[in-house]
């Protein structure tokens, strides 16, 4: 029996031991990313860059995701991890100079930015504090992050405006909570694969910018 016990906590610390391995590189990798991100969003404004047709975004987005699914325990997983993650800042570069440059609304972007690495360092925090299990939220996410979405392309159908305060604060809640969801997933061991990691935690940071960027200038306005 002691033997049992014994082996079962030698278990139990290399289980930790790979778990904070992977909560390790995954913060790291996020880190490196979300800089990168910046400086290709900064570089894309200052290259005056248009905004990207809504179908090649989508197209190149979901092409890079399910490659670095794919590569997931490769180097190539990394490289494209940082393909997506530029396209990304990119992307967001022709929104950064509308509002920096033509409404010159430059601190509602720095407000957004703050208030979203308050938010993600508040969860993060408070999961890796209390150890508490998130798994059950998955399903009402999932849920709400649909109901969302189809409330969207309703309001864009039908030509619809006045929902749209409620449409960004219902996905900034969404997506605070897969902060959540995704910070519990990595230390309880549901998600071992720190690139996987890294990549939830990133479109986490990434809609939670945005949404909470359409709420204050919905505020401002």
């Amino acid at each position: 029996m002691n033997s049992t016990m014994n082996n079962q906590i030698v278990l139990d610390k290399d289980t930790l031991i790979v778990r904070n391995k992977v909560l390790r590189q995954t913060y790291q990798l996020l880190s490196a990313t979300l800089l990168f991100s910046s400086l290709c969003a900064y570089a894309g404004m200052v290259m005056n860059i248009g905004r990207i047709n809504p179908w090649i975004y989508f197209g190149v987005f979901i092409g890079l995701v399910l490659a670095i699914q794919a590569k997931r325990n490769s180097g190539m997983g990394v490289v494209l991890l940082f393909a997506l993650t530029g396209f990304m800042g990119f992307a967001l570069s022709s929104t950064m100079n509308m509002l920096v440059v033509s409404m010159n609304a430059g601190g509602v972007v720095v407000k957004a930015l703050l208030g979203t690495a308050i938010i993600f360092a508040g969860l993060s925090a408070y999961v890796l504090k209390t150890g508490t299990n998130f798994k059950f939220l998955g399903g009402y996410l999932f849920c709400a992050l649909i109901v969302g979405i189809l409330a969207s392309l309703g309001m864009a159908l039908f030509g619809m405006t006045g929902g749209q305060v409620a449409i960004s604060a219902l996905f900034l809640l969404v997506f605070s909570g897969y902060v959540l969801y995704d910070t519990s997933a990595i230390i309880h061991g549901d998600q071992d694969n720190y690139i996987l990691a890294t990549l939830d935690l990133f479109l986490d940071i990434y809609n939670i910018f945005l949404y909470l960027l359409q709420l204050i200038l919905a505020s401002r306005d």
